[in-house]
């Protein structure tokens, strides 16, 4: 090998070139360390130029600031990331550099819908469980009440929103919605009323039982003016209801308020339940 020039030159060209490598990464380290790389600033702001309505940026910079290690070279973003997301109300961040000194994150907050379960947690309007401060949630307006199975949160949420839509027409507003383990509904609206709506056969199945409550509730609310408590509109033709305004006459002239089923064929037909 002693003799071999070019195996000979080759080794030094690839000594030389190990040794600049290890010069210049040194070199790039202790540059890399200087102070004026020592991050001085973490800016803190609202995606889309939403303001943040929930999210304290003391209480951030408090709690989450200073638990940021390293400098502007040898931050690790994805955990800075993930220390902003798990913030209460934080529902998405974002993190970059800014040179020299500077990191710049940008936050979402999830906006709450209504209530989840009955565990204190909070439904998104994009379809998100998360838990956070429940007076906060509902200092605007009260919440409506959702719940259903794991995994069906959205779900629930586009019915909700659809059943908004089908008790429009008669002033009716949908607080309390839930889906069964047997993934049956019921909905819970603002004068008290409680509908049964069953299980889905098909994607028209819920629309048609509610149409069909709400082309007849107008005659149900004149004749039952003390309110309606429940009603059944698993029957194909019909409905059953209970209502505490129903009275029975008791020793001839002393009437009595009591909780009477009745049910109501919307045709001719026999109502069957389903």
């Amino acid at each position: 090998m002693w003799q071999d020039v070019r195996a000979l030159n080759a080794a030094a060209s690839a000594l030389f070139a190990a040794v600049m490598l290890a010069l210049l990464a040194s070199g790039v380290w202790w540059v890399s360390q200087r102070p004026m790389f020592t991050l001085r600033t973490v800016s803190v702001g609202s995606m889309y130029g939403m303001e943040l309505k929930h999210v304290n940026k003391l209480t951030l910079r408090a709690g989450v600031v200073g638990r940021i290690k390293g400098n502007f070279f040898t931050t690790n973003l994805e955990q800075v990331r993930g220390a902003f997301e798990s913030v209460p109300w934080v529902r998405r961040a974002t993190v970059r550099r800014e040179w020299p000194n500077e990191l710049i994150v940008e936050l979402e907050e999830h906006e709450a819908l209504g209530t989840w379960g009955e565990d204190g947690r909070l439904l998104s309007v994009k379809g998100d469980v998360f838990t956070a401060n429940l007076a906060e949630a509902d200092e605007d307006h009260a919440l409506p009440e959702l719940d259903g199975p794991d995994g069906s949160e959205k779900e629930v949420l586009a019915r909700f929103a659809e059943l908004r839509a089908w008790f429009a027409p008669v002033r009716l507003t949908p607080e309390k919605l839930s889906l069964s383990s047997r993934y049956a509904w019921t909905v819970t609206l603002d004068n008290g009323m409680s509908v049964a709506l069953g299980r889905e056969k098909d994607p028209n199945t819920l629309k048609g039982r509610v149409q069909r409550l709400v082309g007849i509730y107008p005659q149900l609310a004149e004749r039952l003016p003390e309110g309606i408590e429940t009603v059944d509109m698993r029957y194909q033709n019909g409905l059953a209801l209970t209502a505490a305004g129903l009275k029975v006459p008791v020793d001839g002239n002393k009437p009595v308020k009591a909780a009477v089923k009745k049910s109501t064929p919307t045709s001719g037909k026999t109502s069957k339940h389903t």
